[in-house]
């Protein structure tokens, strides 16, 4: 499971987006201060760190610039009441604004560890969907979606080539790798509209007429 260090001193907050994180396979640990914070990552790198910008006991801006000196490559989620601005904080992906819906901090999340690293490699996401290699796990927002072999396959190889067209020739090689044994093109078509049809007909599977398909986030979320 993914270990997420969450710094936020409303319990009744901390708890909530803890409880909905773990539906979504997250392990997160709360801590209410920048020094149980700071010990617990002098003992363990989690894969992110989400941190309430506003704290009784020291801005956020502080533990910040901390985690940059000390762990340079650790992804770091800011939560603000309005849009931080701060030299430390360099990319738009870094911070979601109060109030924000839950799915929108978890699609930021998924983001931004496939950005920065870290899980990035055996976890796979576009807009709600995600996939992580290790578990074989796939979800649709919080929701666990089970597929077959062939619809796993031709998930994670969209995934891995995210934003980029991938040929039908190609995936009918990538995901039965049948040899002399034919497979007909039709036998792809169907096995998209289930993929279409498990995960709630996604706008980020697109299809390329006459080509292929293309996994690409739908929109930007601000």
């Amino acid at each position: 499971m993914i270990e997420i260090y969450y710094m936020e001193e409303d319990k009744r907050i901390a708890q909530a987006v803890k409880k909905f994180l773990a539906q979504a396979g997250y392990h997160v640990c709360v801590f209410p201060t920048i020094d149980e914070i700071k010990e617990a990552l002098n003992k363990m790198r989690p894969a992110l760190v989400l941190v309430d910008w506003h704290m009784p006991n020291g801005n956020g801006s502080l533990l910040c610039q901390w985690l940059r000196e000390n762990w340079c490559g650790l992804p770091v989620l800011f939560i603000a009441a309005r849009s931080p601005v701060h030299s430390l904080i360099t990319e738009p992906e870094d911070y979601v604004v109060k109030p924000f819906e839950l799915d929108a901090l978890l699609v930021r999340i998924r983001t931004l560890l496939q950005k920065r690293g870290g899980a990035a490699k055996e976890h796979f996401t576009c807009d709600v969907i995600s996939l992580d290699r290790t578990r074989m796990q796939v979800c649709c927002g919080t929701e666990e979606v089970h597929l077959s072999p062939s619809e796993y396959r031709l998930l994670l190889h969209l995934m891995q080539n995210k934003g980029r067209t991938v040929t039908r020739e190609t995936l009918l090689s990538a995901i039965w790798n049948t040899g002399e044994t034919y497979v007909s093109n039709n036998t792809l078509s169907v096995t998209v509209k289930r993929l279409r049809a498990k995960l709630h007909q996604p706008a980020c599977l697109k299809t390329v007429h006459s080509v292929g398909y293309r996994m690409e986030d739908s929109e930007k979320i601000v």
